[in-house]
């Protein structure tokens, strides 16, 4: 939502100033088709030429994330530490009965509990795989978690491709304006027997290049990756808040201490109250007697 006003208020408040102060509409309407073609079109050029078809179909599926904002809301943090909290405390009463929840957890009637955990296939996989490798008798819990960080570090790097590469096209966008400017001016100067206003007209026009590369880079592109960026970085907390939990239980802390560790790093804005977390495990311990 804060995405589309924004874009809103960067037309009104360029084109309103423009109009406002007396510019003429005209001459950017006209020129207006021929440069976003050039400018547009070759950065669109340059976008495939450095993505592979994986990363350009992810970008445009991520652009959305902009306006949706971060996927997981405060209520998924809690109902994660609930599930978690679950998780480690069949992990010690009953390690094999936790062992068809990891191995099969689409099927899972723990995970079934929570759905927008479940139908999210990394949160799944990265909880099931750590599950999985601290059963493998590892010599020391920091082997585990030497390889949850790796691993947690590359998903990181891959989510950030997005961003990455809306950023790079933002970055060459005015580079590409003067390039459509050069060439208006080029055209310009095959009709300098023309007279002043038409060849006023005509400047006016390449310019109009150069106002769009620079328009297009820092009004609209430049921030769709900034906030992309904000978003994973956001989405971030929700894995860093597994690995946390996880962690904790791997260095044999009582289930309570190891959800209350993940909820002090889930940041302030969606941290759950700690009256409000300990009634939700004090209902599934209920549950489980």
């Amino acid at each position: 939502m804060f995405g589309a006003i924004g874009i809103v208020v960067v037309f009104v408040m360029v084109f309103g100033g423009y109009i406002a102060a007396g510019g003429k509409i005209e001459i950017i309407l006209h020129s207006l088709p021929f440069e976003m073609v050039m400018i547009c079109g070759a950065a669109v050029g340059a976008f495939l030429l450095s993505n592979d078809p994986a990363a350009v179909k992810q970008t445009l599926k991520d652009i959305g994330r902009v306006f949706r904002g971060p996927q997981w809301k405060p209520a998924d943090y809690r109902e994660l530490l609930c599930l978690l909290f679950e998780i480690i405390r069949l992990a010690r009463s009953n390690p094999v009965a936790l062992e068809e929840h990891i191995e099969r957890p689409s099927e899972s009637s723990l995970f079934a509990r929570y759905p927008r955990i479940q139908a999210d296939h990394d949160v799944v996989n990265l909880i099931a795989d750590t599950l999985r490798a601290a059963s493998m008798n590892y010599d020391d819990p920091h082997q585990v978690e030497e390889v949850l960080d790796k691993r947690m570090e590359a998903s990181h790097t891959h989510a950030l491709h997005s961003s990455h590469a809306l950023q790079t096209v933002a970055d060459g966008l005015p580079a590409l304006g003067i390039v459509a400017a050069v060439l208006g001016v080029i055209k310009t100067m095959g009709s300098i027997d023309q007279p002043p206003e038409i060849l006023g007209k005509m400047i006016g026009g390449a310019l109009v290049g150069t106002f769009l590369g620079v328009f297009l880079a820092y009004g609209i592109v430049g921030p769709l990756a900034t906030r992309l960026n904000a978003v994973v970085e956001e989405d971030r907390h929700f894995y860093q808040l597994i690995r946390e939990v996880l962690i904790a239980n791997l260095h044999r802390h009582p289930a309570n201490i190891c959800i209350e560790v993940g909820r002090q790093n889930i940041p302030h804005g969606k941290r759950p109250e700690f009256a409000e977390l300990e009634s939700a495990l004090k209902v599934l311990k209920q549950e489980a007697a």
